[in-house]
């Protein structure tokens, strides 16, 4: 039990850094919203998810879909979809 909470605590960790980094890049957007392809690069948040011997065309942005989604679900990160592009901005309360 004390690796799930370490590890547990790992990862919010990481999600509440691409949260304070929305919020610095905010007023350098349009509108607030972040495009995710631009916290993503800037992050290097692009990660292969499989096994080498594993059939996966290079890299993606699972880690920081998952991270954003925790964001999410704790009522800190906006999303929003135009196109085929997606953007975040942060919650301020």
């Amino acid at each position: 039990m004390e690796r799930k909470i370490a590890i547990h605590r790992h990862i919010e960790a990481a999600s509440l850094v691409i949260f304070e980094f929305v919020k610095e890049r905010m007023p350098l957007s349009h509108d607030g919203w972040v495009p995710a392809s631009d916290i993503k690069q800037s992050l290097a948040l692009n990660f292969v998810a499989v096994p080498k011997a594993g059939k996966q065309y290079g890299e993606r942005g699972w880690l920081f879909a998952t991270l954003a989604r925790m964001l999410e679900d704790r009522d800190l990160l906006e999303h929003k979809k135009v196109g085929n592009r997606a953007f975040y901005r942060a919650k301020m309360r």
